[in-house]
């Protein structure tokens, strides 16, 4: 890379001076020059902070997911956009919706400024742009059902905050996710989320406690956001994909934990139900055959134990 003198530099540098996320700290100055294990105790003992500064936007966070859940009950998505670090853990959190709740691919969505190639490459300049953002949300055709989360550590990527400007202006439901107090992103949006994580162990590099914090935010609103939508039996994964043999073994002790049944009653429930863990749980505690099953979990839109008293009341 080539250095470039750039106008707008000293703007820039002034603006990262203020935010929290990009404070120098004078007393690990010499954190080099400790033994590996102390350095490991430090970088420990700054990560025990996260969970408490996630703590302080706890009503946030559930105001966020409770808006979020209402419409993806009506049919919209939850898009992930961000630059960096906290694209690449939007994405990996829409990754990983598909095998533990059974979306669809399309249901949960990661953008990440420079696209696909940007998991895994720098890609320079895609984080400066807000058209960018607006373009890649336009190619997902966004209506007025779908949530964007815009995910920055410092609160001021263009390239987030465009996602949370177009997104609005389309109607959609907005939060900004940011580790600093009083960001653009935060403004930007309908539903602020600030997790305050302070200086970094290593001055600029937000992939750790702010990293951290954004991710146990994501796991939260997507999780939280699925229990709403009734993919959960209490904290019983019944929509689990079983996709490969270890999740069909845990497809089997999610049923028998449900349900207490047989290791052969459990077999037959899920080969009448095609491998549907939540399907196979209603035939067993509800007495229905597979499908009635699917028929009373449609009515009830996936709610399982909507479905069970529904399966009552007929029995």
């Amino acid at each position: 890379m080539t250095w470039t003198a750039d106008s707008g530099s000293e703007r820039l540098r002034a603006e990262l001076d203020t935010l929290t996320t990009e404070a120098f700290r004078g007393e690990l100055a010499d954190i080099d020059q400790l033994p590996t294990l102390e350095i490991a105790k430090i970088m420990n003992g700054e990560d025990t902070t996260v969970p408490t500064a996630v703590a302080g936007q706890l009503p946030r966070i559930a105001a966020a997911i409770d808006a979020t859940a209402a419409r993806m009950a009506h049919g919209g998505r939850l898009v992930y956009a961000g630059a960096g670090t906290a694209g690449r853990l939007g994405v990996l959190d829409a990754s990983e919706c598909p095998p533990t709740f059974n979306t669809a691919p399309a249901d949960v969505v990661g953008l990440i400024a420079g696209g696909p190639g940007a998991m895994v490459t720098s890609v320079e300049g895609a984080e400066d742009s807000k058209e960018l953002a607006a373009a890649d949300l336009d190619a997902l055709a966004l209506t007025s059902r779908d949530t964007v989360v815009g995910i920055s550590a410092s609160g001021r990527t263009p390239y987030a905050i465009g996602a949370v400007e177009h997104a609005g202006a389309r109607g959609a439901l907005t939060i900004g996710l940011s580790c600093n107090a009083g960001s653009a992103l935060a403004a930007a949006a309908e539903h602020g989320i600030e997790v305050v994580v302070g200086p970094e162990l290593l001055t600029g590099s937000t992939r750790l406690k702010a990293g951290t914090a954004q991710k146990l935010v994501l796991n939260m609103l997507s999780t939280i956001t699925m229990i709403r939508l009734g993919k959960t039996y209490g904290n019983l994964m019944v929509d689990v994909r079983a996709s490969n043999e270890k999740l069909r073994a845990r497809s089997r002790r999610i049923v028998s934990l449900a349900t207490g049944a047989s290791d052969a009653e459990i077999e037959t429930a899920l080969a009448a139900t095609d491998g549907e863990v939540k399907n196979a749980i209603l035939t067993i505690i509800g007495g229905v055959d597979g499908p009635t099953a699917a028929r009373l979990l449609a009515d009830a839109d996936g709610h399982l134990r909507a479905a069970l008293r529904a399966a009552e009341k007929s029995a």
